[in-house]
């Protein structure tokens, strides 16, 4: 018998295929960039002998964060701070922690950033280092399939080892399958002739590129993180993305002296582990040059990663609905306080290159310098694709900056065994036992003049705006 249908049977059919429509249809797909030690050493940040070109494009056509701050200037906490909204332990081990718990007992944690868009109807996919382990598994080899670090966010964690043979070889990775055994017995930096393929980044883009074939359907939008980890340690990039700076003069290192007094100043010893041919960039000013050079190829070289991933985009006919941001997971010293790392609660390490970008975003290419957090890429990628918000996360969306860069931010703060709160003018450091350290931004002896006795009042007016946030 033939059905008929009644008005009351067409609405329900049309709300229906309206729901379909802005659940999968209407709402956009998210790419996320995560580079690994990315200072704003970049063109569209303002340093002008770096060359970004694939950066910059993205910053001309969207909003460039020149003043935000991270959690946490270690990739662990970092990172658990972009993927939670949440503040969280100070370490590497930081989202494996997270991991255990949510098996011990699912309900005590809420749901990570990628679990959040998989629970409204996303495809997530993670390639390369987007959490503290590239692949987000443990074990000695960083392989081990039964140690998640994101349990329930990925329907696809990935990371091509190629000749790095596991993810602990392709993280310290050099050419051709070179992989750390000791640090002492690996060179701090290093130019080989060959392909992108040579170093590790070459196949966690190749993949990438990959994945955005997959997840080209429209049937479902997509979450697709994407983790560069060049310029990490150790400096090792083609050949040819070192040939642009090898006669170039570099400016001089800002205020390169050891800071007096308690301090975050840590000796680097992440980075004077490696071979360093018995130099010390602190008192060796050829070797300091060629160390900032060898990480500006670096940059030079996930700046070609970038390029690829958006040229991809672009080809597939994604990119007019598709959310872009590119973050970097914290800053890195290069000689400043005479630190080579992270680490510190200096400016330095905290601050780090932060790029949105969509179509129809007002007044594109405009820069703001808005104060904002890591913790707020949460919330505003979930306000911005149309998700219901977040309640749990500790983050506010950026919707109103990135309508109007004018618009104001708020306050960051940050933590080490230490914690810090950054506001328009002043940073304090506050330490255990009542130490503090308070640097007036508005002079020009910004961090390397501490003048927590001068500005007592300010110091505890500071303290109780870092201990609402953090308690």
């Amino acid at each position: 018998m033939k059905r008929r249908y009644t008005g009351c049977h067409w609405l329900r059919l049309l709300i229906l295929v309206s729901f379909f429509s802005v659940t999968y249809g209407e709402r956009p797909n998210v790419l996320l960039l995560c580079i690994d030690d990315l200072r704003p050493e970049l063109a569209c940040f303002g340093v002008d002998y770096i060359r970004s070109p694939n950066i910059d494009q993205l910053a001309a056509g969207g909003r460039a964060f020149h003043r935000h701050y991270v959690q946490a200037p270690t990739c662990g906490a970092s990172r658990y701070a972009l993927l939670t909204g949440k503040y969280g332990p100070y370490g590497n081990g930081a989202l494996f922690q997270r991991g255990k718990k949510l098996k011990a007992d699912p309900k005590s944690v809420s749901p990570s950033l990628p679990a959040w868009f998989r629970q409204h109807g996303y495809a997530t996919v993670s390639v390369g280092k987007v959490s503290h382990n590239p692949g987000g598994r443990g074990g000695g080899n960083w392989d081990d399939d039964s140690i998640h670090e994101m349990p329930q966010s990925w329907d696809r964690h990935l990371l091509p080892a190629g000749p790095w043979q596991h993810p602990r070889g392709a993280m310290h990775g050099l050419a051709n399958g070179e992989i750390r055994v000791t640090a002492g017995s690996m060179d701090v930096y290093q130019a080989t002739e060959g392909p992108d393929s040579i170093y590790p980044d070459g196949l966690i883009t190749d993949e990438s590129l990959s994945q955005l074939d997959q997840l080209s359907k429209p049937d479902q939008p997509f979450f697709l993180a994407v983790g560069i980890i060049r310029p990490h340690l150790p400096f090792g990039a083609p050949a040819k993305y070192l040939e642009p700076y090898k006669k170039l003069q570099l400016p001089p290192i800002a205020h390169p002296e050891k800071p007096q007094g308690k301090t975050t100043y840590h000796s680097s010893g992440e980075f004077m582990k490696y071979n360093r041919w018995k130099r010390n960039p602190n008192t060796d000013a050829e070797f300091a040059s060629e160390v900032r050079k060898h990480y500006a190829a670096c940059v030079s070289y996930a700046d070609a990663q970038v390029g690829k991933v958006l040229d991809k985009l672009k080809a597939l006919g994604l990119q007019d609905n598709t959310i872009v941001i590119l973050w970097g997971d914290h800053g890195w010293h290069l000689g400043e306080h005479a630190i080579w790392g992270k680490h510190s609660l200096f400016e330095e390490s905290l601050r780090s290159p932060l790029i949105v970008q969509y179509k129809g975003i007002p007044q594109p290419g405009k820069a703001t310098h808005s104060i904002v957090e890591s913790l707020d890429i949460f919330p505003t990628l979930a306000d911005l694709a149309g998700l219901p918000m977040p309640e749990f996360t500790q983050g506010v969306s950026l919707r109103s900056i990135l309508e109007n860069p004018e618009a104001p931010g708020h306050p960051a703060i940050s933590y080490t065994e230490a914690r810090t709160i950054r506001t328009e003018t002043h940073r304090l450091i506050a330490h255990r036992k009542g130490h503090f350290e308070l640097y007036d931004h508005t002079s020009p002896a910004g961090e390397t003049e501490n003048i927590a006795e001068n500005r007592p009042e300010l110091v505890q007016q500071l303290l109780a705006q870092l201990k609402k946030r953090l308690p």
